[in-house]
C-alpha cells in the first residue's frame, strides 16, 4: 500500500527447524506460435472420488462424466465418445478431445453453483486449445563439490544421501534410450514395492526395462491429432530418437560410467546427481515437430497424471512454452497435481535470454532453473592479422595443414537466388560454393538457424572452417558444439574485430583455427549463460522466477544410438555421448539434487525441499564475487534467482520455508479466484481466508516487491529466532518502508533493487539466504 511520498510493505514468512541445531542471527525456448487448434484441453480441477471405491471404478465413473458433459454440449454422447482422445481420471480431473472452436468457447461457460463442489457433474475450470510446448555431465558434479578428482569424500552429499538411493524421478521428455550404460543396473537392488508403473514396450518388444529403469510410457495422441494421422510405429514407443531425453533423464538419475567423453573431449565419469535413483521415461515429445512444436499439451498432461499414479518421487520436465495463465499452462496444472501429492517438480526457465521478462514456468509450486557455466572449457583458437583469439568448440576435423586459409564473411557469399539475411546466418543451401570452396566462412549466430546447421550449410559449399560471431545480445557466452568441419565460435568483442580486419586489409584476409583442447578450473565460474530466459515474472510478479541456476552449459550425457549429435538429418554421426546446452540441461542437475534431499529427509513437503536448495544457493562465484551474466556485468536475482545450487547445503539447510496446497489455494484466493472457481480444483469446498491475502503472503523463499517508490529501507522482526526442537515453527515479519529521494535502481535491472535477508547461527555454519527485489519508481 502507498501513502503520499512514502510506502510500506509487510511480508511475514514462517520457518521450520527441520534439524537439530540451535539457531540465532547473528549478523532466488519457448516454441512458436501453431495454427488454431483442432484439439483442445478441458480441464475440470480435482477429482472427488468417493471413499471405498476401487480405482478401476473411480476411473469409468470419470470417464463417462467426461462423456456426459461433452454430450450436453454436442447433443450426441457417441460423438463426445469420439471426439475424446484421453480422459484424465487419476488424479487430474479432465480430458482432450477433438472440438471445433465454438464447442470449446460452449464448454468454457458451464458452471456450477458454489455449494455443489463436490458434484456428479464437474464444473469447468479452464478450455485451451493443445498446444505444445518445445524441449529446453562428467565435470558438473564435482564443479558442485560432490567429488574431488574421481574421489567422493566421506561427508560428500552423495555419501549423505545414498547416492539417491530409491528416489524414483520421471521425467517428461523424448522418452529413452534404455541401451545406454547411464541406464544399467549392475548396483540396484529390487524395485520398490511403492512403484505401479510400467514398461509399455508392446510395439517395441526390444526395449526393456530393469531395476534402474523401472519405468517408461509413451503419450502421443495429441501429438497425432495436431498432425492430423496416426502416428509411425518409430512413435509408438517410449524409445528415445531424438537423444534430448536419454540426455536429461541421465543427468538426473543416471548410473554413474567411467570413460565418458563426447567427441574425445571431457573424458571422465558421467553420472546423473542422484546416480543410484531409479528413474522413470514419459515420452511427450516428438521428432519431427508439428508447426514447430514438439510435445503438445494434451500428452503432457497424460504423462503428469500417470507419474503421479505411479508413485514418481521428483518430475524433471525440461520443456516450455509461451507464458500463460497457470490454468491454460499444462505444466502448472500437472505439477500443482504432483505438489498435492508430494512430488517436487523441476522445470526449465527456457531459452530465450538474455532479455528481462522472458522466463517461463512461472508456477510458484516448481522449482524453475536457470542456466550458467560450469569451470570446464573447450578452447581453441583463430590466429588472423598477427592477433589470436580464443573460442569454443568440440569440432573433431581440424584444418589440413597449420597454413592459413582465406577468410570470407558470409554476407559476400550470398548463393544466387537466396536473401543476404540467409546468407548472413548461413541458412542451409544460402552460401555460393563458388565463393566458399577452400575458405572458412564467418558467420553470424541466431538468426532461427541452430550452430552446427551453420556448419553444415558452410561444408556443402565447400568451406574447410567456420568461425561463429555472437551478435551484441550474446555478448562474451560462447558454447561449444560438436560441428561438422572445423569451427569456432568467438565473443561479440573478437567478432567485431575480425570483421573490421576483412573488411580493411588490403591484402586478401587470410587466418587459421586450431584444434580445441579441454581445460577446468576456468574463472570467473559460473557465468550465466546468454540464452537462459530471465526474470521479472510478467505473471505474477511478486513470485521472483527463476528460482535456482545450475550447470547448463557444455553438459555431457547419453545420447540416443538413433539420433546424430545435431539432431538434424543431415547428420550421419551416431555417438554413445554428446555435449549439450540449455535450461534443459540445468533442470535435471535440480531434479537429481532434489533426489538426493528426499532420502535424509523422506517426510518433508515439495516446498520444503525446494525452500532447502533455495536458501542454500549461493550468489557467489568460485572466487567468491558475484556471479557474471553474459556481459560480465553482475548479474541480479533475474537471472539466477536464489543463486547457484549448493548440494551439499541443501541436505543441511538449518531452516525450511514450508508451504502446503492449502497456502497455494490462498494464493489463487489472492489473484481473486472466487468460492466457485476454488471449489472446482479442490476436492471439496474451500473457503478463502476472512482476512483479506496477498501474492506476497505465500511462505516463499523469495520475496519480490513490485511496486515501491523510492529508497527501502527493510527491517525484519525479530531478530532473532529461538527454536527448542526440530519441526518447530516461527515467524518473523519483514517490513519495507520506501523514502524520497529517488534511487536509480542498478543498470539494466528493470527499475529494481536487489538484497536479501540472511538468518545465520554463527561463522562457518547455516546460512538461510532469502533474496529481495523491490522496484523503487519515482514518485
Amino acid at each position: 500500500m502507498e501513502t503520499g511520498t512514502a510506502a510500506a510493505a509487510q511480508s511475514t514468512r514462517r520457518l521450520l527447524l527441520p534439524l537439530a541445531v540451535s539457531f540465532l542471527l547473528c549478523a532466488l525456448a519457448a516454441g512458436t506460435k501453431p495454427p488454431p487448434s483442432s484439439s483442445y484441453i478441458v480441464y475440470l480441477g480435482a477429482h472427488s472420488h468417493r471413499a471405498g471405491v476401487s480405482t478401476e471404478e473411480a476411473s469409468t465413473v470419470a470417464t463417462e462424466s467426461h462423456y456426459d458433459l461433452l454430450g450436453s454440449v454436442l447433443g450426441d454422447r457417441e460423438k463426445a465418445r469420439d471426439a475424446i482422445f484421453y480422459s484424465y481420471t487419476k488424479n487430474i480431473n479432465g480430458f482432450a478431445a477433438k472440438l471445433e472452436p465454438a464447442v470449446a468457447a460452449a464448454i468454457a461457460k458451464i458452471q456450477i453453483p458454489a455449494y455443489r463442489c463436490v458434484s456428479e457433474r464437474p464444473g469447468v475450470v479452464s478450455v485451451f486449445p493443445n498446444r505444445g510446448m518445445r524441449m529446453q555431465t562428467t565435470r558438473s558434479w564435482e564443479f558442485m563439490g560432490l567429488e574431488n578428482a574421481g574421489v567422493v569424500p566421506q561427508w560428500s552429499a552423495w555419501e549423505v544421501a545414498r547416492y539417491g538411493g530409491d528416489t524414483i524421478i520421471g521425467n517428461l521428455d523424448s522418452g529413452v534410450w534404455p541401451e545406454s550404460l547411464s541406464f544399467n543396473d549392475g548396483e540396484m537392488g529390487p524395485i520398490p514395492d511403492t512403484w505401479k508403473g510400467i514398461c509399455q514396450n508392446e510395439h517395441d518388444p526390444t526395449f526393456k526395462c530393469n531395476s534402474k529403469l523401472i519405468g517408461a510410457r509413451y503419450f502421443n495422441k495429441g501429438y497425432a491429432m495436431e498432425a492430423g494421422h496416426p502416428p509411425p510405429d518409430r512413435l509408438n514407443t517410449p524409445r528415445d530418437d531424438v537423444g534430448h531425453g536419454s540426455h536429461t533423464l541421465a543427468t538426473a538419475g543416471g548410473s554413474q560410467v567411467n570413460g565418458a567423453a563426447a567427441f574425445g573431449y571431457g573424458n571422465g565419469t558421467a553420472g546423473g546427481g542422484s546416480p543410484r535413483a531409479r528413474v522413470a521415461a514419459y515420452r511427450v515429445c516428438f521428432n519431427p515437430p508439428v508447426n514447430d512444436v514438439e510435445c503438445f499439451d494434451a500428452d503432457i498432461l497424460a504423462a503428469f497424471e500417470a507419474a503421479i499414479a505411479d508413485g514418481v518421487h521428483v518430475i524433471t520436465a525440461s520443456v516450455g512454452g509461451e507464458q500463460r495463465d497457470f490454468f491454460e499452462d499444462t505444466v502448472a496444472i500437472g505439477s500443482l497435481h504432483a505438489t498435492k501429492a508430494g512430488i517436487t517438480v523441476v522445470c526449465s526457465a527456457t531459452n530465450n535470454g538474455p532479455d528481462f521478462g522472458t522466463v517461463s514456468n512461472l508456477a510458484p509450486w516448481v522449482i524453475t532453473v536457470a542456466a550458467s557455466t560450469t569451470d570446464r572449457a573447450f578452447p581453441g583458437y583463430l590466429v588472423f592479422n598477427r592477433t589470436r583469439v580464443e573460442g569454443q568448440s568440440l569440432s573433431e576435423a581440424s584444418l589440413r595443414t597449420k597454413s592459413f586459409y582465406p577468410l570470407i564473411i558470409a554476407t559476400d557469399a550470398v548463393a544466387p537466388g537466396r536473401k543476404v539475411e540467409d546468407a548472413q546466418v548461413c541458412m542451409l543451401d544460402s552460401l555460393d560454393a563458388a565463393k566458399v570452396t577452400g575458405k572458412i566462412v564467418v558467420c553470424c549466430v541466431r538468426g532461427g538457424v541452430r550452430r552446427m546447421e551453420k556448419g553444415e550449410a558452410v561444408r556443402r559449399a565447400g568451406g574447410v572452417g567456420m568461425v561463429l560471431v555472437n551478435d551484441e545480445e550474446g555478448g562474451s557466452n560462447v558454447i561449444a558444439d560438436a560441428h561438422v568441419l572445423p569451427a569456432l565460435h568467438i565473443n561479440y568483442t573478437d567478432g567485431l574485430a575480425l570483421l573490421a580486419y576483412i573488411k580493411s586489409t588490403p591484402s586478401p584476409p587470410s587466418g587459421f583455427i586450431s584444434k580445441a583442447t579441454t581445460i577446468v578450473g576456468v574463472r570467473p565460474a559460473p557465468v550465466m549463460a546468454a540464452f537462459s530466459s530471465v526474470g521479472p515474472n510478467v505473471l505474477n510478479p511478486e513470485i521472483l522466477k527463476p528460482d535456482v541456476t545450475a550447470p547448463g552449459v557444455a553438459i555431457i550425457a547419453p545420447w540416443s544410438g538413433m539420433a546424430p549429435p545435431s539432431a538434424r538429418p543431415w547428420d550421419e554421426r551416431r555417438v554413445d555421448f554428446t555435449i549439450q546446452s540449455g535450461t534443459s540441461m540445468s533442470c535435471p542437475h535440480v531434479a537429481g539434487i532434489a533426489g538426493l534431499v528426499k532420502p535424509p529427509h523422506p517426510d518433508w513437503s515439495p516446498a520444503a525441499i525446494k525452500s532447502a536448495i533455495m536458501t542454500t544457493a549461493t550468489d557467489l562465484d568460485m572466487e567468491q564475487r558475484p556471479i557474471l551474466n553474459p556481459f560480465l556485468q553482475p548479474a541480479t536475482p533475474f537471472s539466477y534467482g536464489s543463486g547457484h545450487v549448493f548440494p551439499a547445503r541443501a541436505l543441511d539447510p538449518g531452516l525450511v520455508y514450508d508451504a502446503s496446497y492449502r497456502d497455494y489455494l490462498n494464493f489463487f484466493c489472492a489473484l481473486g479466484y472466487n468460492a466457485t472457481a476454488m471449489c472446482k480444483f479442490n476436492e471439496t469446498r474451500y473457503a478463502c481466508p476472512a482476512a483479506p491475502v496477498a501474492v506476497r503472503d505465500l511462505n516463499y523463499p523469495s520475496i519480490t516487491l513490485p511496486d515501491l517508490a523510492g529508497l527501502t529501507t527493510v527491517t525484519v522482526t525479530p531478530t532473532t529466532l529461538a527454536f527448542g526442537a526440530v519441526g518447530e515453527e516461527k515467524e518473523f515479519q519483514v517490513s519495507f518502508v520506501a523514502r524520497v529521494p529517488f534511487v536509480p535502481a542498478p543498470k539494466g535491472a528493470g527499475g529494481y533493487g536487489f538484497g536479501a535477508i540472511v538468518w545465520s547461527d554463527g561463522p562457518g555454519n547455516h546460512r538461510v539466504r532469502t533474496p529481495l527485489a523491490i522496484r523503487r519508481r519515482k514518485m
